[in-house]
């Protein structure tokens, strides 16, 4: 796997990825993914993911169960990006993929144990995080690896539409709640699905931080 410095924060880890010949293959609103030069895996890196530790855990948690992908590495990045290298999955019709975000949601018994880890490891992450959203149950986020099982990812987030909404109209709450070394690179998340972000808008909420770092 590709070697980074201790410093690399998300754009070089990116350019890093690059130059080893790994391959665009999409972005979120949180983040981008890459895929490997032998196709077997991906890496998604995020600029600020607070939850990214709480999917790394449910990943390492539930790993038993073969219900999520296999996290080769993770990483936290400076100023609040994650960095995780994962199995290659594939996409999962409609149908499929709400059915079982239903059956984790209803505990049934073929994934009583995923459900358990997934509501233990979430619960955690709404005690600690200020901003947690609620699971995510978007079809996409349950995906069929190469053996044919199926598996969730990305079931954390952060509220991202509360949280940046506290950003513009109250930036000294966002600066006493969330460390400056966490959020530094908040405004450089894709918003590939809800976007675009004017840069302008991103300037104005970086000046707006800084401002209340200040007062700080």
């Amino acid at each position: 796997m590709t070697a980074l410095e201790p410093q690399s924060d998300h754009r070089d880890v990116e350019a890093a990825l690059l130059r080893d010949g790994w391959i665009p293959c999409g972005a979120g609103d949180w983040a981008i993914a890459l895929r490997s030069p032998d196709g077997t895996t991906a890496a998604r890196i995020s600029p600020f993911d607070p939850t990214g530790p709480y999917a790394a855990a449910l990943y390492t948690q539930a790993a038993p169960t073969r219900q999520v992908p296999a996290l080769f590495a993770h990483r936290r990045l400076p100023g609040g990006g994650d960095l995780q290298f994962l199995e290659w999955l594939e996409p999962v019709a409609g149908a499929e993929a709400a059915a079982f975000h239903r059956a984790i949601a209803e505990r049934a018994p073929e994934v009583a144990d995923l459900a358990d880890i997934v509501h233990r490891v979430h619960e955690q992450a709404r005690r600690e995080l200020p901003w947690c959203g609620p699971l995510d149950t978007n079809p996409a986020n349950v995906m069929r690896a190469a053996d044919g099982r199926l598996v969730v990812i990305d079931l954390f987030y952060a509220d991202g539409p509360n949280l940046y909404a506290t950003a513009e109209t109250d930036p000294d709450l966002v600066v006493a709640r969330i460390p400056e070394a966490e959020r530094r690179f908040m405004t450089e998340i894709p918003l590939a699905g809800s976007g675009p972000w004017d840069p302008a808008a991103r300037a104005a909420l970086r000046a707006r931080l800084a401002a209340a770092d200040a007062r700080a």
